[in-house]
């Protein structure tokens, strides 16, 4: 009895242990896509589309991030096929720092990125010594130091490197203090500081107005468009280009024109 007691423990701790092991990621079914979003506009227009990705039966299941780093990782570990949410610098950086290989396959809209303030109306009332938040993500930073040099805030060694840094500040003259957040909480602080770089997905989660709100803003010809990323095992997956398809389609178009007023603008 002892014996078999012995057995039956023995067994159950195997059992326990191999449970708790490492998960072999599990594949969407063959008529089903997981795509990791942001909220806003990303997973919006997902929720648009999928009636009619239904009718053609496919099915869209969006996994809902508030940060940028979570959906690439679990695209990365086939745990999700493809995201949304991001722009080609913010990939190159990723698959650079984080050694993937994710692919941008369709781009499909630009949200250009702005500069808002709660204690002052314009650019030129930003003082001397002034709090400047940005994002603290290599792509994103260098995109809102590149907007403070368009327009006049500063000075870069290279106005046209995506992935400029502090050190690449050139020139100071209202001697501007800056804090690198992460990009979620920028909202949260614009009442701390006197000024915030904010992306617009961001921004109109926290019910900023870009084209009203923002002091400055980037202009349609901003080279940031957010692509649908995938990997290189799935890029062809009739799947993801029907996914692709629909996020490029006319009427895709005309719900981000109706939507968002300016503050998302069609890429294709």
């Amino acid at each position: 009895m002892v014996a078999r007691r012995a057995f039956l423990v023995l067994g159950l701790a195997a059992m326990s242990l191999a449970a708790c092991g490492p998960r072999t990621p599990k594949a969407s079914a063959p008529d089903t896509l997981t795509v990791a979003a942001t909220a806003i506009p990303h997973a919006q227009v997902l929720e648009f589309i999928k009636p009619k990705l239904a009718a053609e039966g496919l099915k869209i299941e969006v996994k809902v991030f508030n940060d940028y780093v979570q959906p690439n990782t679990q695209v990365a570990e086939k745990r999700i096929d493809v995201s949304y949410f991001e722009t080609l610098p913010y990939l190159q950086s990723f698959n650079h720092d984080k050694g993937t290989n994710l692919v941008a396959i369709q781009g499909v809209h630009v949200e250009p990125i702005g500069a808002y303030s709660r204690r002052w109306k314009t650019i030129g009332e930003v003082p001397n010594g002034a709090t400047v938040a940005i994002p603290n993500d290599a792509s994103t930073e260098g995109r809102a130091l590149i907007l403070l040099a368009k327009n006049g805030v500063l000075t870069l060694r290279d106005p046209k490197n995506a992935l400029s840094s502090l050190k690449d500040i050139t020139g100071n003259p209202r001697n501007l203090k800056f804090k690198e957040l992460e990009a979620p909480a920028l909202p949260r602080v614009l009442d701390q500081v006197d000024l915030a770089v904010i992306n617009t997905n961001y921004a109109l989660d926290a019910k900023l107005n870009p084209g009203k709100d923002a002091l400055i803003i980037e202009d349609k010809t901003s080279p940031y468009v957010n692509y649908l990323v995938g990997r290189p095992d799935n890029k062809d997956d009739p799947r993801v280009k029907k996914l692709a398809a629909a996020l490029t389609s006319p009427e895709v178009k005309a719900f981000i024109e109706k939507t968002y007023g300016g503050a998302v603008i069609p890429a294709f």
